[in-house]
């Protein structure tokens, strides 16, 4: 089993010309789902904005970042990141959210995810948010 922790930036707007940003400084691939892609569409101004995206390197460089939705408050001083915690089983996964579950607050349960086996988002007693889920194959 294998746990990665990757930081997880949030944007009103911004995220893929960041995401493109980050990748013209450290080089590798970039990926980006829009809402669109997922369908996921809540409000169709949002339609074409990132729901999910990354720059990964084969030098080790990895950020992810998406597009917080309208209808969610985002303050660039109050959540700009979340800590992003992916592994490849489920079972352990699973132990670790618990563990981190004690005492916070529950954003979205973990439980499958049209993008992953699972998926789930708590904040936790110390004001981080923490994101987790099983890794799922990209069929872009």
């Amino acid at each position: 089993m294998s746990v990665t922790t990757t930081t997880h930036l949030n944007f009103r707007g911004d995220a893929r010309e960041a995401l493109d940003f980050y990748q013209s400084v450290f080089g590798g691939r970039t990926v980006a789902v829009t809402y669109k892609d997922a369908g996921a569409v809540r409000d169709e101004s949002e339609a074409d904005r990132v729901m999910w995206g990354e720059v990964a390197g084969d030098n080790g460089f990895h950020v992810m970042a998406y597009d917080v939705p309208f209808q969610l408050p985002w303050d660039q001083g109050e959540n700009p990141f979340f800590v992003s915690v992916r592994g490849d089983d489920a079972e352990e996964v699973s132990a670790l959210w618990g563990s981190l579950a004690e005492g916070s607050v529950i954003v979205r349960p973990l439980e499958p995810a049209q993008w992953a086996p699972l998926y789930g988002m708590l904040t936790d007693r110390f004001g981080i948010t923490w994101v987790l889920d099983v890794a799922a194959p990209y069929n872009g």
